[in-house]
């Protein structure tokens, strides 16, 4: 594997990382996370497809961008992977063609599937896909072989305004797209690993009332006006601040909790749209940030990929992290990236965004998650 690094910023291009003899006529997969404006700008998109020409090249809006331990605002940051002996495939959907997030899951999945298909990396859009039921339909598949295949990846982002995301393979990204690429063979290796740092405070309770990804009821209540009470006077700057306080979720059934984020509200339904699904019976806590415990989930996180590739230097690293975070940590931002840095150390590449949520399993050979507030890593290398 041999990658290499740019990142558009300031209206320039600057080469940030090259590996020994990359090639970049050779280079099978490109990865582009930039902001919305420039995620979505054709002169910019054409300069990629003359850079490596026989790419695929998936490009992605941000809330923010990772490239090696700094994180940045209104750039494009380019990782171009050129691979040794893996082979890849690559499927995209929209979700103006499909009934819902679910069906894009199954047909994305369904494309890709074969007996050697060792892992799939999916770049969904922000806004308009139930990242839920997108996962839900990811796992369905699967398993038609009779193992989970890891999949990690996350959802696009627009900064901190909540609006369009932008997704394309291999043309200009629009919204209400997924893509996926799928790795195949023996000799890829996929380490993940996520974790969040909330502090969870309050009491459980429970949801009574939802609509997939809506929110209604917590005991009976309607959870809008209970979650104002939580907030203060934070409520006043609600839906912006509802990003400071996510939810704790422990569905029916269900060992491990998930964290959502508010994604809007509806003060006349008096309901809230979430990231994820958030079905009747789950166990509900409210969630508040904890700078330190976040840097620390961020180690964590690191640890647990570095652990999963058995300690081997990958050849990229992708961190996708949460909005939340970013808006939480302010100043304090790049030290999550930099704590990545110094679990893996080295000089492996670095690059990610910022996102509306991340999927990855909890642990390996498991089903994969919808993650919210979470710092999720992604390693690659050959052997």
């Amino acid at each position: 594997m041999k990658i290499q690094q740019w990142q558009y910023f300031a209206g320039q291009w600057k080469n940030n990382f090259t590996d020994k003899d990359f090639d970049r006529c050779q280079a099978q997969l490109v990865l582009a996370f930039g902001e919305s404006a420039l995620s979505s700008n054709e002169e910019l998109f054409n300069i990629l497809k003359d850079r490596f020409p026989n790419a695929h090249i998936i490009i992605s809006s941000t809330a923010g961008e990772i490239l090696d331990d700094e994180v940045y605002d209104n750039s494009m940051v380019v990782s171009a992977i050129q691979l040794e002996s893996t082979s890849i495939r690559c499927s995209v959907a929209n979700i103006k063609k499909h009934p819902n997030s679910y069906e894009i899951g199954k047909q994305l999945m369904n494309e890709l599937l074969t007996d050697d298909l060792c892992s799939v990396f999916v770049i969904s859009d922000g806004t308009y896909i139930n990242g839920s039921e997108l996962v839900a339909g990811l796992n369905e598949t699967s398993t038609l072989y009779g193992k989970y295949i890891p999949i990690t990846g996350g959802l696009a982002a627009d900064g901190s305004r909540f609006g369009k995301t932008y997704v394309g393979l291999n043309q200009m990204p629009t919204a209400g797209v997924v893509a996926a690429v799928g790795f195949y063979g023996s000799s890829i290796r996929i380490g993940h690993g996520s974790f969040g740092g909330w502090d969870e405070f309050g009491t459980d309770r429970v949801i009574t009332r939802s609509d997939k990804n809506i929110l209604y009821e917590i005991d009976n209540k309607s959870a809008l006006d209970l979650y104002k009470e939580y907030l203060g006077p934070y409520k006043n700057e609600l839906p912006g601040s509802a990003l400071l306080f996510p939810l704790s979720i422990k569905e029916p059934n269900c060992d491990e909790r998930v964290v959502r984020t508010i994604l809007s509200i509806d003060e006349e339904e008096k309901s809230m749209l979430f990231a994820g699904n958030l079905p009747v019976g789950s166990n509900v806590r409210f969630m508040k940030a904890n700078f330190d415990r976040l840097i620390d989930g961020s180690s964590i996180a690191a640890q647990k990929a570095f652990t999963s590739l058995s300690n081997t230097q990958p050849g990229l690293i992708i961190l996708i992290s949460c909005v939340g975070r970013k808006l939480i940590l302010q100043d304090r931002t790049d030290e999550e990236v930099e704590a990545v840095r110094k679990i893996f150390g080295g000089t492996s590449p670095i690059a990610g965004f910022y996102s509306y949520g991340e999927i990855s399993p909890f642990n390996p050979l498991t089903r994969c998650e919808l993650h919210n507030q979470t710092m999720t890593i992604t390693t690659f290398c050959e052997v």
